[in-house]
Formats: structure tokens, sequence, C-alpha cells
């Protein structure tokens, strides 16, 4: 069931819960983006959007690039991880939306309750 559809059920009170629960808990994309741009390339942003698989990941890439740098292998890692970090440029918009989406639709589901 949608979003829309789970809020059309509950009432003008319940709704402000849910809108004031929501302001709270939702990311925000400008952080989002800031995170990607400074700290990007240690996954700030995907630890940010709760994605911490791929955040250990890209950090993990991202330091031994550096301590294998040295010996040429290491800007391998570092070009993965140059490349995923302008990738996510394009996605993270689409990610923030789709987690808000689902803080949303956790807390409409508890209110209603």
């Amino acid at each position: 069931m949608s979003n829309v559809e789970l809020k059309q059920q509950l009432d003008e009170k319940q709704l402000a819960i849910v809108q004031s629960e929501l302001e709270q808990k939702k990311l925000s994309t400008v952080v989002g983006y800031i995170l990607w741009f400074f700290l990007g390339q240690l996954g700030a942003h995907r630890f940010y959007t709760r994605r911490i698989g791929s955040a250990v990941a890209m950090l993990v890439l991202e330091i031994l690039g550096w301590l294998t740098a040295i010996i040429l292998i290491g800007f391998v890692f570092l070009a993965i991880v140059g490349v995923w970090w302008i990738v996510d440029a394009f996605l993270l918009h689409g990610v923030i939306n789709e987690k808000n989406q689902q803080i949303e639709k956790e807390i409409v589901q508890q209110v209603a309750k």
C-alpha cells in the first residue's frame, strides 16, 4: 500500500503527528550532497543514507588505495572509488527520496496502530 493510501486512513491529528515526526527524521538532500562533496570518497554520504555495507566498502577501498599507492596498485582502487563517487552524484537525490518515503511509511504505520 502506498504512503498516500495509508495517509488517507488517518485523521487530522494523526496526520499532524506524522508530519511532525517526518520533519524530525527525514534526510536532507543538501546535507547528503555536502557529505558527498567533502567526504564522499570516504563513503560519508552512504553512511548518512544508511547504506552501511557499501559505505564500508567505499571506505576500505579508499584506505587501501592510499596505502598501496606507493606500489601503484592503489591507483586502481582510487580510480574505482572515484568513478563510484561520480556515479553517486547522480543517484544520491533518488536514494534520499526513497529513504524518506520509507521513513514516512514507517511513521504512518506506527501512528495508524
